[in-house]
């Protein structure tokens, strides 16, 4: 009797955890950068994020192979070992938690601004970043949405010259736009 009260709790336990975490396969991360050569941008629908409702925390993971550009040329460069590495360095992830979670009601339709810190990771490099996001809920689905800029992209080894030169066609600062529903 004592181990089914045991396994009955566990398994209790286990479902309230999951129902407070809320994972999805629908996120989008576009990037974006202006140089003078040209204006480059790419899109990623292959993007795994999650989202803790009690403990604020929050996961994305991005397949470097999976960011679309206009242009294969530009595709086959980004994923090559001067730019990001993929074969080396398969995922982007950031790994944080929502700062100011006291302003979110889950149980409530609602739109909230928040903030989130949390610890951004590229061809191996980690930095830590805070950026504000917008929190949606409606009908219990939530939604989260953030656009920031990644600042110094070569601190991360992506696209750092070879030579002392500088060049036109890698942008230091990236516009990054992210797009997430968990339903």
């Amino acid at each position: 009797m004592k181990k089914l009260n045991s396994l009955s709790f566990i398994m209790l336990l286990s479902m309230v955890t999951f129902a407070q975490s809320h994972i999805t396969k629908i996120a989008h991360v576009n990037i974006f950068s202006s140089t003078i050569a040209e204006d480059i941008t790419a899109n990623n629908y292959t993007t795994m994020a999650k989202v803790n409702t009690e403990t604020g925390s929050l996961i994305f993971s991005i397949p470097v192979q999976g960011f679309e550009f206009d242009k294969a040329l530009m595709q086959k460069h980004f994923n090559q070992k001067n730019f990001m590495d993929s074969k080396q360095f398969p995922k982007i992830k950031f790994v944080g938690n929502i700062v100011d979670m006291s302003k979110i009601d889950f149980s409530k339709n609602g739109t909230y601004t928040i903030t989130v810190s949390g610890s951004l990771t590229i061809r191996g490099v980690t930095e830590k970043i805070i950026e504000k996001g917008t929190i949606s809920i409606n009908n219990g689905e939530i939604s989260a949405t953030s656009v920031f800029t990644v600042k110094g992209i070569y601190n991360y080894g992506v696209g750092r010259p070879t030579s002392k030169k500088k060049t036109n066609n890698v942008a230091e600062d990236i516009v990054v736009t992210v797009t997430a529903e968990f339903k």
